[in-house]
């Protein structure tokens, strides 16, 4: 079987799908979103760096490269074409745009009937700063007076800011309202500077770890200076991971489950395109082989690949 996998880049995680594929007998080729080269007339063909992604029997879709949003769109609709074409894509496109949007994960997670903090999103700087005050006056002992503001799109902890006063709070929007961005505003959890990520493959739980903010840093990704152990995690909180991971149709995700110190537990994020680097270290785990099995069986089954929600 030959894959392609579409990356922004050579690296670790792409070495790791590699080496897996290659354990099982299979070819694996990294190519660029960037080398992406359609052609369209008498006989449809779609090639990145001279190598055909159309007649892949198999793609693995990586992290998207920054581009403007034409090149963006381009790439996106690049993999929409190909599973209409007959080529699985992991994961597919639909569960990308799902999950590396904010607003529309946290919409689905909750018609799905699953915990997330209340959050407001819109573009009005009016209606930012109302849902800002009436969250930091909230009366709710088991969360604290601060929000979250957070980008739409983004990953890693990147431009998240959380603010307990409203003057300070304002002049974030006001900056954000230079750059037209749309607000989206969450309730901070008083989570003790720790959560989960539980890490879904097929429809189930490969693996859990805590993650432990650093010393002055709330934020607790690895990214950041996080710590990470492995945990086992009690079975419905497995089941809410199992059921975030459907709920933006993705074949493999990373869940991030965020406790309250009063004992609940809310769906915070669902990574469409996660890294496992540091899972993989403290679990042991070798999650590329857990990936690569599932696409595998899934191709040689001639199923679908994409969970629907």
């Amino acid at each position: 079987m030959q894959v392609v996998i579409l990356s922004a880049r050579a690296g670790w995680h792409t070495d790791e799908l590699c080496r897996a594929l290659s354990a099982r007998g299979h070819a694996g080729r990294v190519l660029p979103y960037e080398g992406l080269l359609a052609r369209l007339g008498a006989a449809a063909a779609l090639s990145s760096a001279g190598t055909s992604v159309l007649e892949a029997d198999a793609v693995l879709a990586r992290i998207i490269p920054n581009g403007s949003l034409e090149q963006i769109i381009y790439r996106m609709d690049a993999l929409h074409w190909l599973e209409r074409r007959g080529v699985p894509v992991m994961n597919s496109p639909r569960a990308i745009e799902r999950s590396v949007n904010k607003f529309y994960t946290t919409a689905l997670l909750r018609e799905a009937g699953l915990p997330v903090p209340e959050t407001v999103v819109c573009e009005g700087t009016g209606d930012a700063m109302a849902a800002i005050r009436r969250m930091l006056d909230g009366n709710r002992a088991a969360l604290p007076r601060e929000v979250v503001i957070k980008p739409i799109f983004g990953s890693m902890g990147h431009g998240l800011v959380r603010v307990g006063d409203p003057e300070l709070a304002f002049r974030v929007v006001r900056s954000l309202e230079q750059i037209r961005s749309v607000f989206y505003v969450q309730q901070a959890i008083d989570h003790g500077g720790r959560d989960f990520r539980v890490f879904i493959v097929g429809g189930r739980v490969l693996a859990a770890i805590e993650r432990r903010a650093p010393d002055g840093e709330w934020r607790t990704n690895v990214s950041c200076g996080g710590t990470a152990q492995a945990v086992s995690l009690p079975p419905a909180w497995q089941q809410m991971a199992i059921d975030a991971a459907a709920a933006v149709g993705a074949d493999y995700a990373g869940v991030d489950l965020l406790p309250a110190r009063d004992g609940g537990v809310f769906v915070l994020e669902v990574n469409g395109i996660p890294g496992w680097e540091g899972l993989q270290r403290a679990c042991g785990i070798d999650v590329a082989g857990a990936i690569a099995d599932t696409l595998i069986a899934r191709v040689e089954a001639g199923r679908p690949l994409e969970a629907r929600a």
